[in-house]
Parts: structure tokens; sequence; C-alpha cells
């Protein structure tokens, strides 16, 4: 499983169908990657480490604060296959890593509720869907996470 975890001002998706908005404020803009071999164990891994990643500003300028420790965290869950494009031939991407929807849309509706259940407030896309995704990034501060280093 992995995960670009960007540290925003503000992350809105539009659905591009129905037009809708989705947005936050302040906190983290999560596009999420899962395989054919994700576990559940995968996305309490990846939930809880982005949960903990100290990448705030404490009052002293540093990255000392998580989720957990700002005001008013939000995050904004956006499902991503393309985070496991094979590049390595040709010019075109292959996708056969990425999960299929029947084993992918189960893990990533987990993985949001992890999110939800953790008390921060949680919107996402629409799994599958084109979407607009905007994002004001604010450092920059951009993380690759991938479930497979994470437990080495």
């Amino acid at each position: 499983m992995r995960a670009i975890v960007q540290r925003v001002t503000r992350g809105s998706v539009t659905i591009s169908e129905s037009g809708e908005v989705r947005a936050i404020t302040h906190g983290f803009v999560i596009f999420v990657g899962i395989t054919q071999t994700d576990t559940a164990s995968d996305v309490s891994l990846l939930g809880s480490k982005i949960r903990s990643i100290r990448v705030f500003r404490d009052d002293a300028g540093k990255m000392n604060l998580s989720l957990y420790d700002i005001l008013s965290p939000q995050v904004l869950i956006v499902s991503q296959f393309t985070l496991h494009a094979d590049v390595r031939k040709g010019r075109r991407p292959s996708f056969t890593a990425s999960a299929s929807p029947v084993i992918a849309i189960p893990l990533y509706n987990l993985f949001v509720q992890n999110f939800i259940d953790s008390g921060i407030p949680t919107v996402t896309g629409d799994f599958g869907a084109d979407m607009q995704v905007e994002i004001t990034n604010d450092g920059p501060i951009t993380l690759f996470l991938d479930t497979e280093n994470l437990r080495k």
C-alpha cells in the first residue's frame, strides 16, 4: 500500500460527473494506492504512520507536531491506482500491480474509516471517479510512504 501525503493549507476534489466539491483546510491530502497483495494490516500500519508523522510546525517553527497535536486537523483522501504504475518498459505505464476494485474498494473504505474512527475530520474523493484535485501545498511538504518499506 502506498501513499503520497502532502501537508496543505487547503485541498479539494471536484467530482467531474456531479460537479460536487469536497474540501479541507489545514491538514493532509492523502493519495492512496492499493495493490493486489495489500491487507487490513497494511491499512492499519499506513494510517497509524500518517497520523503520527510530525511535520506540522510547533511554536518554535520546528516540524514537531502530528495531526493529533494541531488545532482542527483535516484530511482529504483520494484513491490513486497510478501510484503502483510500472514504467520500466516502453512508454505506457502498466498498472497490473494495482488492485482490482473488488480488492481495492473495501481496503480504501477501511483506510478512510480508520481516519474517521481516530476522530480526524475526513473527506474523500469518489473511488474510481474522474476528479480534479486542487492543493495548496504547505512547506512544501510531500512524503512518499510504502508499507513494504515501513515493515523493514
